[in-house]
């Protein structure tokens, strides 16, 4: 049998298979091996293989001190830009570190590795970290604190990779996520070293409307707003503050739910029991207003102690509460009934108008 030649054109689109079975598409930020082939004036020529045209390094992208490279080295470069039909690929060495950094939080967001961020800068919605000489962010959601403050400036905090995409130069990251992880393995332990009644430091590393938590010895105990003072207060803000260092006091703990409650408050002795004795029923005395409501007015009569002047025992005739006080007002009133025991003291203001 006799072999015949392939035609021209079918010879063309053969080389042209060839030639894309061997050709390789990368992208920014990949790492390629490439040998050193050609110096020119501002860089080297590189030969990558799979690429179809030589890919160019300039003489800008050499890493610090080192300002030539040898013919036939094989290296490994960053990719800055990709091969196109014009123009082929722009490769770095400078930023192979970067890479190997980009590549190394890639491996930590999917075994789930927790690593290690110095905080550098609050900005708007978070906090700015650095990993590696490589800029991450924390969103405030994902702080453990769920607020940024000023405390949090060039400390080390422990967080989850939850994005790492070096094209876009994009690194989220989670405090949260990986102060819950350390929650979960030693929980159990811290719980069992604690009992009710017991006094302990804590830091406070969240504050909400409701309350703050303090972290005691790796696990997070609420303190109640309740629980912050006896005296009553709009926020906990008012009181203590974020990154503060508080000794309080266990009133609860539930072994099921793993979870501690905490009191401030129970530090002091109650005032309840401070004023048995010190007022008695038909007293006159002077009080402040805290606050005003539609059926009364609560009156301060000692630091933590609040009694009840009802809109019935402001006058004879009927009146609106808040034309009458506003917080802040000191106010003379009758103790008509005096019961510390219930935490329940009622005050009139009309008994002495009678009297007199």
């Amino acid at each position: 049998m006799t072999a015949t030649l392939l035609e021209k054109p079918a010879m063309d689109e053969f080389e042209k298979l060839l030639e894309e079975s061997f050709s390789k598409s990368y992208s920014v930020a990949d790492v390629v091996e490439g040998t050193v082939i050609k110096k020119e004036q501002d860089g080297y020529l590189i030969s990558v293989r799979g690429a179809k045209t030589e890919a160019f390094l300039p003489n800008k992208e050499l890493p610090a001190g080192e300002e030539t490279l040898d013919i036939g080295d094989v290296r490994e470069f960053y990719v800055l830009k990709e091969e196109n039909d014009e123009d082929g690929m722009l490769l770095s060495l400078k930023r192979l570190a970067f890479a190997q950094a980009w590549a190394q939080l890639n491996d930590a967001k999917l075994q789930g590795d927790t690593i290690l961020a110095k905080v550098v800068s609050i900005v708007k919605g978070g906090v700015l970290v650095d990993v590696a000489d490589l800029k991450g962010f924390i969103p405030s959601s994902q702080l453990r604190t769920g607020t940024p403050f000023e405390g949090l400036i060039d400390q080390k905090v422990e967080v989850k990779v939850l994005e790492a995409d070096p094209k876009k130069n994009k690194l989220i990251l989670s405090q949260r996520l990986a102060v819950a992880e350390q929650r979960d393995q030693v929980v159990d332990n811290i719980l069992a070293d604690l009992k009710e009644d017991m006094v302990v430091k804590g830091e406070v590393v969240r504050i909400a409307d409701f309350g703050a938590f303090v972290d005691i010895n790796g696990i997070d105990g609420l303190l109640p707003i309740s629980e912050i003072s006896w005296q009553r207060i709009k926020h906990p803000s008012d009181v203590i503050s974020l990154g503060e260092t508080i000794e309080v006091k266990i009133i609860k703990i539930d072994t099921e739910l793993k979870r501690i409650s905490l009191s401030l408050k129970r530090m002091g002795e109650d005032p309840w029991h401070q004023i048995e004795g010190q007022f008695e029923e038909g007293q006159i005395i002077t009080g402040t207003v805290n606050k005003v409501t539609g059926f009364g007015a609560f009156i301060n009569i000692f630091p933590g102690v609040e009694a009840l002047l009802p809109v019935s025992e402001m006058a004879e005739e009927n009146v609106n509460p808040f034309n009458l006080f506003k917080v802040g007002d000191s106010v003379e009133v009758l103790i008509k009934k005096f019961t510390p025991q219930e935490h329940r003291i009622a005050l009139s203001i009309k008994d002495i108008n009678k009297d007199a």
